[in-house]
């Protein structure tokens, strides 16, 4: 029960992340993503320090995959997400998001050859057809017409922008430590944004800081950056990475009652088909392949070679 009560506030932390980010979207998207990582960095610091600063060769032995990952996952994932949500709804992207991991799965399949089954194309259809019903809210005869806005596009790019950290995250993630990678992934991607912001305000203007705003970077830097991560460590090493991960196809759900009842959008039932559509797309594209029997038995001797 106790691990299942932190993967509920997992979700609930990371479904926060996007009605967070549309209730203080006066903020422009750079300068959200820029305090949120700026926060995070200070409250990662005395956790991940120590780790990153003895292990720092093997930063700098793997420099190349780590810039990737830092760049892709950290840096403009969330940059791409915050934007997204100046021109579209909540549900629309949590949606969106909810695709990433069938994203992956079909990237990981042309890049790197991975073998997809039947279950796992008919899952990607799946999960790709209910994307496009909630976005065209259910037009789907009218595809190449006004449906889609801006918003939507720029989803996109999150959602390549995840694809890509995760493949590389597979191959080399494991060769970091866990809290010291994430420290210094932040650390350059805030460095990496400073001059962009400052870009940004140059063009817009500085924004303002209320005390909604305050609060809401508040939240991001703290929740969905740190607590959420350690909890989903925490989740995973009880119940293990697939148990763990099923729970994260619930995001769309949470986020879109949260858009409800906290921030009044109204939810349709073509956007909660289209939700449910993807989430079994999802959990399709997502199961293991059945990998054909290769060992010849030895019948002598009882045993596979």
């Amino acid at each position: 029960m106790y691990a299942y009560i932190i993967m509920i506030f997992v979700v609930i932390f990371y479904a926060g992340n996007i009605l967070v980010g549309k209730a203080i979207n006066e903020l422009p998207p750079l300068t959200m993503s820029f305090f949120r990582l700026l926060i995070a960095f200070l409250l990662l610091l005395p956790i991940g320090f120590r780790s990153a600063w003895t292990q720092r060769s093997i930063f700098l032995e793997y420099k190349k995959p780590f810039l990737v990952m830092t760049f892709t996952g950290i840096c403009f994932f969330n940059v791409f997400l915050y934007g997204a949500l100046q021109f579209t709804t909540t549900a629309k992207v949590s949606v969106l998001e909810a695709v990433i991991p069938v994203a992956t799965v079909l990237l990981s399949a042309f890049l790197l050859k991975e073998r997809l089954g039947g279950i796992q194309w008919a899952g990607i259809f799946l999960s790709l057809a209910g994307a496009v019903w909630v976005i065209m809210d259910g037009k789907v005869l009218q595809l190449a017409g006004s449906g889609w806005n801006l918003g939507d596009g720029i989803m996109v790019g999150a959602i390549l922008m995840w694809a890509v950290y995760s493949i590389f995250v597979k191959q080399y993630m494991h060769l970091f430590p866990q809290y010291g990678a994430v420290l210094v992934m932040t650390g350059i991607s805030v460095i990496v944004l400073f001059p962009a912001v400052l870009i940004e305000w140059y063009f817009i203007g500085v924004p303002s800081l209320n005390g909604l705003n305050i609060v809401g970077l508040l939240y991001l830097g703290v929740f969905p950056s740190v607590i959420a991560l350690v909890l989903y460590n925490r989740g995973v090493e009880l119940l293990g990475p697939s148990r763990a991960s099923v729970f994260l196809n619930f995001l769309p759900i949470a986020t879109m009652a949260g858009a409800y009842l906290l921030l009044g959008e109204s939810i349709s039932v073509i956007q909660m088909v289209g939700a449910f559509v993807v989430i079994c797309g999802v959990i399709f594209t997502t199961r293991p392949v059945r990998q054909p029997l290769t060992e010849k038995v030895d019948l002598k001797e009882n045993k596979c070679s």
